[in-house]
């Protein structure tokens, strides 16, 4: 009965303990979620922000709007392309690694473009935008070599598989034609038979003394002759 006792005991801590794993994954992954949301929300508004400032300010103000504006396009874009392609070719892990060291300094642009945007010295920031904006398209360019590198790998692996796969059907449908091949020599060789079958017929006629063919006119019923395996009609006598 002691035995019974802690045997259930041990099977409801088990259970309990199963529970509570099952409770702080499930919180776990909602904050998570909820977390990824806000994110892409706030990122999203931030964006939006960005690009009326590009498109509705002019100076410093629209320069700056401008430059984190293409610097976080860029980075996005290519962070998808590496993430996706990686999951079919893990040669790109290597890429996506030197793309998260290039993305410590495109953060580190993103926050400096950001302070200046609070700046109220605009003559110091006008001084300070060729060199933000030189680090800038060296960031975006370095993001956009990797992500076309990436794009043009998987077009050239799509285009071999193509082509791997049209020599195959290829070979497939010449399997599948194989009569085309076998029937001018089929054809060759009923021909030269029955030639020789119509030479072989002449010659027992021009032996046999017979006429050459009469003339494509209807032929009598009453003179055909029955099948060969037809039995021959005795001819009638007379008692």
């Amino acid at each position: 009965m002691e035995a019974v006792i802690l045997i259930l005991g041990l099977l409801f801590v088990a259970f309990m303990a199963l529970g509570v794993y099952v409770s702080v994954k499930v919180i776990g992954a909602a904050k998570r979620g909820v977390d990824r949301t806000i994110t892409q929300a706030r990122r999203t508004v931030e964006e939006t922000t960005l690009r009326a400032k590009s498109y509705g300010q002019v100076g410093v103000a629209g320069e700056l709007a401008q430059l984190r504006l293409s610097l976080r396009t860029s980075m996005r874009a290519t962070q998808e392309a590496l993430q996706a392609g990686v999951a079919e070719d893990a040669s790109l892990s290597e890429s996506l690694g030197l793309f998260q060291r290039l993305s410590v300094h495109g953060q580190e642009i993103d926050d400096e473009l950001k302070r200046l945007e609070r700046e109220p010295d605009r003559t110091t920031v006008a001084s300070l935008l060729p060199g933000l904006k030189q680090r800038t398209e060296r960031i975006t360019h370095s993001a956009e070599s990797l992500r076309w590198a990436a794009r043009d790998r998987a077009r050239q692996f799509a285009d071999d598989d193509l082509a791997a796969l049209n020599t195959q059907i290829d070979v497939e449908a010449g399997a599948l034609r194989h009569w085309t091949v076998e029937e001018p020599s089929a054809g060759a060789g009923a021909g030269a038979g029955a030639d020789a079958a119509g030479r072989g017929g002449d010659r027992a006629r021009a032996e046999a003394g017979e006429e050459g063919p009469e003339a494509l006119t209807a032929r009598d019923p009453r003179a055909q002759t029955g099948y060969p395996w037809q039995k021959a009609v005795r001819p009638e006598t007379t008692n």
